[in-house]
């Protein structure tokens, strides 16, 4: 009796619609089918978060007719898998001929080579209704109540959570769509910073804490509107407890999931400075009082108020940064952001050591500005958690802008100048008319 021939496809969908049931009954047809399913953090960094976890997806594309076994797939890249199973097929819709996953495609038909395997692909099943479908699931994910907790998720099961700085809608835009393949894995941004400085230089403003809270709020709302990750809002010092405590129940309503305020007085001057210009930290006593006070206003459990530190800024030395963290901590701060100017990370990754000596768990943030040659990888390898870029964006529109303006003047015309600009068909593509 010859051996029963075996099919493999993947999966990352929560949503399962008849179109993932046709092209599942044309697989089982050929053999014992089995269906890799993608684990949670490979979703999230391939395209939008699921909304149901790798088991309750796991689950669903079990209990469907003709599938015989459903494993993980961990990586984008099938080569894990379909080197263990060796399947007699790889079926999959032909959406993937062309576009992002061509070289997904093209890895798979290489090692099916290796042992004689075959890739069947069917014609991809485009219907208005299962658009509509995607839709409301990120429609979904952008409620304030889901997209608040969504942090928390991605710090849960993922080694290192990334974010970039945005200031508007545009911005928030890039930090949702843009995506990058490279050796097998799918990278994109997990989070969106809404940064005091930018906020302020977008609007030609000193960053001296100059906007008001509802200013800085109609810009959240603009990148909500638009956007579905979470955010981390840049809180400056967080202002008076007597008004903190009110404006982070604000922030958390809104959805937004964590709130960073730094531990400095009168005057806001970016860190940046360091001791150039005047700049005063503020008392372990005051500042652990505001982190009780924001926390014990708090509704949720996902939202997140997290500390930052500014002693190696202000060459307060290591001994007070790590005084002032443990302290923090045990106020009730759900996170750290330790900060330097120096472009040696030396004293980050010391910080970080000796923090991670007594607390394993509470999530440690930095921002590379300075030392930004360091990669997520070594950062996750050090204790890091988080990693934001935290004004990238701004300094590059900037630079763009001012290069274009200087080009039409000196040319006297834009011809030029189009060498440098994005055909406008592009920036209309990334603008959805459905958001």
């Amino acid at each position: 009796m010859s051996k029963k021939q075996t099919v493999y496809m993947c999966f990352s969908t929560d949503v399962i619609h008849g179109g993932h049931i046709s092209i599942i009954q044309k697989a089982a047809a050929l053999g014992e089918l089995i269906i890799g399913v993608l684990t949670d953090d490979v979703v999230a960094s391939y395209k939008r978060f699921p909304i149901l976890s790798y088991e309750e997806r796991a689950k669903i594309l079990q209990g469907i007719k003709g599938v015989s076994k459903v494993i993980p797939q961990k990586t984008l890249s099938y080569a894990e898998n379909l080197r263990m199973l060796k399947p007699d097929y790889v079926v999959h819709g032909d959406d993937w001929k062309t576009g992002f996953q061509k070289p997904i495609r093209e890895e798979v038909i290489e090692i099916l080579k290796e042992y004689g395997g075959q890739l069947i692909e069917y014609p991809y099943t485009y219907k208005e209704e299962y658009e509509k479908l995607e839709l409301s699931q990120r429609e979904q994910l952008s409620l304030p109540d889901i997209r608040r907790g969504r942090l928390k998720r991605l710090l849960e099961i993922k080694p290192i959570v990334n974010a970039i700085e945005v200031h508007n809608g545009l911005t928030g835009l890039i930090a949702e769509k843009t995506t990058v393949l490279k050796d097998g894995k799918v990278y994109q941004f997990d989070a969106m910073w809404c940064s005091s400085l930018c906020d302020s230089i977008s609007r030609g403003k000193p960053d001296i804490e100059l906007l008001d809270i509802s200013t800085r709020l109609q810009t959240v709302n603009e990148i909500m509107d638009v956007t579905t990750k979470p955010i981390i809002f840049d809180g400056d010092t967080g202002g008076l407890i007597e008004h903190f405590v009110y404006n982070i129940r604000t922030l958390e309503r809104m959805g937004i999931s964590a709130v960073i305020i730094e531990d400095k007085t009168g005057l806001k001057r970016n860190s940046l400075f360091g001791t150039e210009v005047k700049q005063t930290q503020d008392s372990i006593e005051n500042f652990c009082a505001k982190i009780a006070a924001g926390k014990a206003a708090l509704r949720t459990k996902d939202f997140f108020l997290i500390a930052r530190i500014e002693s190696l800024i202000l060459e307060k030395g290591m001994d007070d940064a790590l005084t002032r963290a443990f302290e923090y901590v045990n106020a009730g701060a759900n996170g750290i952001m330790i900060h330097s100017r120096k472009t040696d990370p030396t004293e980050i990754f010391e910080f970080c050591e000796r923090f991670r000596k007594k607390d394993a768990s509470t999530p440690l943030v930095v921002v590379p500005t300075t030392f930004n040659s360091v990669t997520e990888e070594e950062f996750a390898k050090r204790g890091v958690n988080i990693v934001i870029y935290a004004n990238h964006l701004t300094r590059s529109a900037f630079l763009a802008m001012k290069n274009v303006a200087e080009s039409i003047l000196l040319n006297r015309r834009a011809k030029e100048a189009d060498e440098m600009c994005m055909p406008i068909k592009d920036i209309i593509t990334l603008i959805p008319e459905n958001y």
